[in-house]
């Protein structure tokens, strides 16, 4: 029987209970445990401490915290900057004692949130914690967050590492440290549970100064997470997909059980479903119209290409409060922005999107329908690859995610001017800047100038989309295409001005599944999704891939040869094998 041995370092100041003879007093910077817990104020700090170490683990535009995980993927590529940190895991140069970009998003930070979340809530039981004489009732709230955010750092470890032991208890120092992994399924019945207690005693929905706690809305969300990744091919029938691996438990993942996607469907309906004060919880950020295309400086400098709409949804505290299901704040400030912008901007280019990514956004046909650019029907309506950008007009995400060759975009001098990649400081190969003929454009305030300063606290952890895709794709997984998935999918699109899908999607329920697949990767680029949705999907061990990979191979003696042969010749996407 496979074990795991991992070390429950330290015991916060506070667990100390004696102290020496001296003066029988602890240090100044030293507390007794049963003056921690028998003090409301106390114990309301360390679930805020808590609340840290749970945004550590999961910063989505700075989970190396130089970098995003985008450039560990086909979305983007990394700069050799701070250390080369996304080239060297790309390359394989990291081990468990080195682990560059390390922002507290691995196992030993982990499992000392989990530590913390344990000592909460068995000194609040010990010592009879009084509740907050200021607003009572504040206690049993925070008791339910302790609780939500012990099961969200146990899903945050299976993302990352699969079976694991799941910890509910404070581990001593004299206790059996040989902890056995738990099947997935287990874990996730555990964190389902522990998020079930949280629902239970937190409330509807946050204002004011506690806005941004975790309320119902979040639990429901932690349990749909949770049931999708359980339903998904990892841990799903992955035989099936061609993954032949040794897990502990792989006789329960190698075989597909429908009932995953049923409890994913039901999941993800209740958050769908979730209401407050009798109307919905969350619904899409909708502000502004199809006419308003003004930067964070109130220009027109895209040339009516960005939508206003698109770029606030991740700024507007409407957005906030009314479609984001999960979010910490303050994740990066304006030194990302010189991280990211151009060089002719006076940035780094830190992170290129690549050719990948780009191939994923769809075209709007005069049919009225959405298509992707490797279709046969986009030359049909006047795809040309000599211009790919602007040949058809692409789904609107792409213009506010991707600066091209040619794209519309502000200037140093504040002025509208036009990208050029072929020649001066933009150009591939320059000092700084991009490589791959792309810069980043998503979650950029485009006034923004080097003097200036803003924060970033976007993308959520979770936002309404995630939980339409989920029930989306667990219907499509259960019953089959429905209207309700194409109209609700369509929704989506259509708060990015982005045409619905073809009604073809209605009748093939593997068709549907690829818009699905498709929209995850474009709605959610660069919001540290796509790492570990191609490892739920199993696309590296996917026999359609590997196929699409072996004739990729053949096309050509170099990269470049090979990717454009690849294109000219099987007009498809190239293959997903991370």
């Amino acid at each position: 029987m496979k074990k795991i041995l991992f070390f429950m370092a330290g015991v916060v100041a506070f667990m100390i209970a004696s102290c020496n003879k001296y003066l029988d007093k602890l240090p100044d910077d030293q507390i007794r445990e049963d003056e921690v817990f028998t003090r409301y104020e106390k114990v309301n700090q360390l679930v805020t401490d808590v609340y840290t170490k749970a945004k550590n683990v999961n910063q989505p535009i700075s989970w190396f915290y130089h970098f995003s995980s985008a450039a560990i993927t086909d979305e983007a590529e990394g700069s050799t900057v701070e250390g080369n940190i996304t080239n060297r895991y790309n390359t394989g140069d990291w081990n468990i004692n080195e682990l560059p970009g390390d922002n507290g998003q691995f196992w030993n930070s982990m499992f000392d949130g989990i530590r913390r979340t344990n000592v909460i809530l068995e000194g609040i039981k010990k010592y009879s914690t009084p509740d907050d004489i200021l607003e009572p009732g504040s206690l049993p709230m925070r008791v339910g967050e302790v609780y939500f955010l012990r099961a969200y750092f146990h899903l945050m470890a299976v993302r990352i590492y699969g079976e694991i032991p799941y910890i509910d208890h404070v581990v001593t120092a004299t206790e059996n440290m040989n902890f056995e992994r738990e099947s997935v399924h287990k874990v996730i019945d555990k964190i389902v549970a522990d998020a079930t207690t949280a629902y239970n005693a937190v409330p509807e929905k946050w204002e004011g100064q506690n806005f941004g706690r975790i309320d119902k809305g979040a639990c429901l969300g932690l349990i749909a997470e949770a049931r999708w990744m359980a339903a998904t091919p990892l841990w799903n029938g992955a035989a099936a997909k061609g993954y032949n691996g040794t897990r502990k438990f792989e006789s329960e993942y190698a075989t597909y059980d429908p009932q995953r996607w049923v409890k994913a469907k039901e999941a993800a309906k209740a958050v769908l479903e979730s209401k407050v004060a009798g109307g919905k919880r969350y619904s899409l950020y909708q502000k502004y119209s199809n006419t308003d295309f003004g930067d964070s400086g109130g220009q027109n400098t895209s040339n009516s290409t960005v939508y206003t709409r698109l770029w606030q949804m991740f700024y507007d505290m409407e957005a906030f409060k009314n479609e984001y299901v999960l979010f910490f704040t303050r994740y990066k400030g304006e030194g990302w922005f010189g991280d990211v912008y151009p060089p002719s901007r006076g940035g780094g280019a830190r992170q290129m999107p690549v050719q990948e990514q780009v191939d994923e956004y769809e075209y709007l046909s005069p049919d009225g329908f959405g298509y992707p650019i490797y279709s046969t029907k986009a030359k049909q309506d006047g795809y040309d690859d000599a211009n790919p950008y602007t040949s058809v007009k692409r789904d609107p995400r792409f213009y506010r995610d991707i600066i091209f060759h040619g794209a519309a975009f502000r200037g140093g001098n504040n002025n509208p001017s036009q990208t050029n990649i072929a020649s001066g400081a933009d150009q591939i190969g320059a000092n700084n800047a991009t490589r791959t003929g792309y810069y980043l454009r998503k979650f950029l305030q485009e006034a923004w100038n080097k003097n200036g300063s803003v924060i970033i606290s976007a993308p959520p952890v979770w936002r309404l989309p995630d939980f339409i895709y989920i029930y989306a794709e667990a219907v499509n997984e259960v019953d089959g295409p429905t209207q309700e998935i194409y109209d609700l999918i369509n929704q989506v699109r259509s708060r990015s001005f982005m045409a619905p899908m073809p009604m073809t999607t209605l009748a093939d329920k593997n068709l549907m599944r690829e818009y699905i697949y498709r929209e995850r990767r474009v709605e959610f680029f660069y919001e540290n999704k796509r790492a570990f949705d191609s490892r739920l999907y199993l696309e590296p061990s996917s026999s359609v891939e590997k196929t699409k990979y072996q004739t990729f191979t053949a096309s050509g003696s170099t990269n470049n040869e090979r990717s454009i042969n690849y294109w000219k010749n099987n007009n498809t996407a190239y293959p997903k094998l991370q």
